[in-house]
């Protein structure tokens, strides 16, 4: 990477783990401060737990799974170890949101509220679910040895793609939750009058959109992604003739996931043909 485009990174990546410890500790304040706290008892306490696991991991901590492979200093790390890391904070985060989800319902059955009634909790569930999903197929995608190459290859433009599409939904989805919050939650002063409960909570919610754009910038920016690990000089060295012809087409697919992996196979598929 380019000097210049280095301290691009740099910049980027300070200001997206700034804003989303900011983000951390605005809820936390929200549920301390304006709220009952955090307890495990059913009421008001227990659901304040919702919010709180949400930005902090189905959020803050998604958001870093994507952008983990973009980091310059993890380049000369394994790439198998940069893919358990990746799937490893995906899998907390996932958690988090199941714990989180278990909180809410506690808390509606112990104060006799309907579950799944709010357009909120629709989508919430949803996104949940298909994350799962997500998790699901790109460990058997990535993480499993005998997954084919060119099922990887093909499979990694809808991985990246609905990646980036369920922490866009989950920040969505916070938002509509947060605001949902405030105006039942505020009665005297409403939520209309603009309390200062009101007015953090909002500061809030702008953050978490702050912190969204960023995290989709640096993933999407190209000149930072993660270098090919000379793939490009194996397809070019070994020759092959046909066998290289079909391969290349499905590399130029990957994006930050399986280039060295797949830059194994292929000498191993060249190496035969030469014998």
């Amino acid at each position: 990477m380019a000097m210049e485009s280095l301290r691009q990174f740099v910049v980027a990546l300070s200001a997206a783990a700034a804003v989303g410890f900011v983000c951390i500790i605005f809820v936390l304040r929200w549920v301390l401060h304006y709220k009952e706290g955090l307890a495990w008892d059913g009421g008001l306490a227990e659901f304040n737990w919702h919010p709180v696991l949400i930005v902090t991991g189905f959020i803050f901590l998604q958001g870093i799974a994507i952008i983990v492979y973009r980091l310059p200093w993890t380049w000369q790390c394994s790439k198998l170890l940069m893919k358990f890391i990746h799937a490893g904070l995906n899998l907390v985060a996932f958690i988090f949101a199941v714990i989180a989800m278990v909180a809410v319902f506690d808390f509606h059955n112990a104060a006799k509220i309907p579950n799944m009634y709010s357009l909120h909790s629709w989508l919430g569930l949803m996104v949940v679910t298909l994350y799962c999903l997500q998790l699901v197929l790109g460990v058997g995608m990535y993480l499993i040895p005998v997954t084919p190459v060119s099922w990887r290859a093909a499979f990694m433009p809808l991985h990246v793609y609905s990646g980036l599409l369920l922490f866009s939904s989950a920040i969505a989805v916070a938002l509509m939750g947060i605001t949902e919050k405030l105006i039942f939650g505020l009665s005297n002063p409403k939520y209309k009058d603009s309390p200062p409960e009101a007015m953090f909570v909002n500061i809030l919610g702008v953050l978490l959109v702050v912190f969204g754009a960023l995290i989709l910038w640096i993933a999407t920016h190209t000149s930072w992604k993660r270098p090919a690990d000379q793939t490009s000089h194996t397809l070019h060295s070994n020759g092959g003739g046909e066998d290289n012809t079909k391969v290349g087409p499905a590399l130029s697919q990957l994006s930050d996931g399986d280039d060295a992996e797949v830059s194994g196979d292929v000498r191993r598929r060249n190496n035969k043909l030469d014998d």
